[in-house]
């Protein structure tokens, strides 16, 4: 498959200089890249919907448009097919072929999320109180004895 993809990537270089009245890859490249993101997602849609629906023809055809839009925002970005594939190589050796790469970093254990969100509950507290704007947090009104000074004020800080 990789090599098909090549193929298509240096079909999609070859035309991208050529008379947008004639080639539709060109005409991408002259609209550029916002048009050829919308293209690119129209096409995933479609073969969202086509999967969706049963119609395994249409998923192949969808499909095929669908790696021919990304094989033009590819060289519109300055991205080559092998940069994809060294970036596939690294996942498998890490997580397995299957995997997808994590969006956040690993999940703490629970006390340790707990302690984290109370520290950054904290911070905001205080970054409040340097501005006198902290009065409540949201467990209810902060309590006057919290007042570092003492002084009976009912300021919170």
């Amino acid at each position: 498959m990789s090599d098909s993809i090549e193929r298509l990537y240096q079909a999609v270089i070859a035309a991208k200089d050529l008379d947008p009245a004639t080639s539709r890859t060109a005409r991408l490249f002259q609209r550029g890249p916002a048009k050829m993101a919308k293209k690119l997602a129209e096409e995933a849609i479609e073969v969202v919907i086509d999967a969706v629906s049963g119609k395994s023809d249409a998923v192949i055809r969808e499909s095929a448009d669908l790696f021919y839009n990304l094989a033009v925002l590819w060289a519109s970005a300055g991205v080559k097919p092998e940069d994809v594939w060294r970036e596939m190589e690294r996942r498998e050796r890490l997580l397995g072929i299957a995997e997808k790469l994590p969006k956040s970093p690993v999940k703490l254990p629970k006390t340790a999320r707990r302690s984290r969100w109370l520290g950054a509950e904290l911070s905001r507290w205080r970054a409040g109180c340097a501005n006198g704007s902290r009065k409540s947090t949201k467990f209810g009104p902060i309590p006057a004895w919290t007042n570092p000074l003492h002084d009976g004020s009912s300021r919170p800080c």
